[in-house]
């Protein structure tokens, strides 16, 4: 199988879109478009041809530049099929366990809901290469709009356990208020404090946080390691199981 050349792209406040060529055959994918304009130039001076869309979840700030890009492209649109009714323009629904191809890359899906009910994330195995969406994310999660802890944890723990040298696509550059938190919880972690300070450094430059590894998140994510019991005891949750401390971390993060 071939491998991906992966161009990041900032767009809006926060948000990362990426171009995702298969080197093989040349077909693109943008992966979660917000917006259209900065993605087409981008494509344009890179001489980057887009075929495909491969969207996570119906969220507007990954699915905004669906129509425009499609009028421009004529493009495929590719999406999770639990949530076909959200993702402007979709013509080809994916689901867990799904191995969908770009040229000759293959990416493996898995139903992760949890942000979203309908969330999907896309694991490209040869390129080690995993775009989750709002799923995962440096050092965080997303927030549980439209799902529970309990189906959060579970499709953490499904990405969790992909090789470590997995870098992590996530979708936003929340990265060094997601430390902030994470020193919070646990300030213990010498892993979490090196890295901290890592990020500082980098946004200090203005450079990008992302993307992470999933070595790196498994070792310094709490909302990955809820089933640590260092983790538990520093949160006073000695003994329980993971979805109660899973549960405790994600609320302290969404009032932190």
């Amino acid at each position: 199988m071939a491998e991906l050349d992966i161009h990041q792209i900032p767009v809006l406040s926060d948000n990362y879109v990426y171009l995702a060529r298969c080197r093989a055959t040349g077909m693109t994918a943008v992966v979660d478009p917000a917006v259209a304009a900065p993605v087409l130039a981008e494509a344009a001076r890179l001489g980057w041809t887009i075929t495909h869309i491969l969207n996570t979840h119906h969220h507007g700030d990954h699915v905004g530049g669906n129509r425009e890009i499609m009028a421009a492209t004529g493009c495929t649109v590719v999406g999770p099929r639990a949530d076909r009714a959200r993702i402007p323009g979709i013509s080809v629904e994916v689901d867990e366990g799904d191995v969908y191809r770009l040229g000759e890359c293959e990416a493996k899906v898995f139903f992760v809901p949890g942000h979203t009910s309908g969330h999907i994330a896309y694991w490209f195995e040869e390129s080690d290469a995993l775009f989750c969406g709002d799923t995962l994310f440096a050092l965080g999660c997303g927030r549980l709009f439209e799902g529970t802890p309990e189906q959060m944890w579970r499709s953490l723990s499904k990405l969790r356990v992909l090789p470590p040298e997995t870098r992590v696509f996530c979708a936003h550059e929340y990265t060094q208020a997601n430390a902030r938190f994470a020193l919070s919880v646990d300030a213990g972690n010498s892993a979490l404090r090196s890295r901290a300070a890592e990020i500082d450094a980098l946004r200090a430059e203005g450079r990008p946080t992302v993307p992470s590894t999933l070595g790196s998140e498994r070792a310094t994510n709490p909302f990955l390691r809820a089933d640590d019991p260092a983790l538990a005891e520093a949160l006073g949750l000695a003994g329980r199981d993971p979805v109660s401390v899973f549960t405790e971390v994600r609320h302290r993060k969404d009032v932190f």
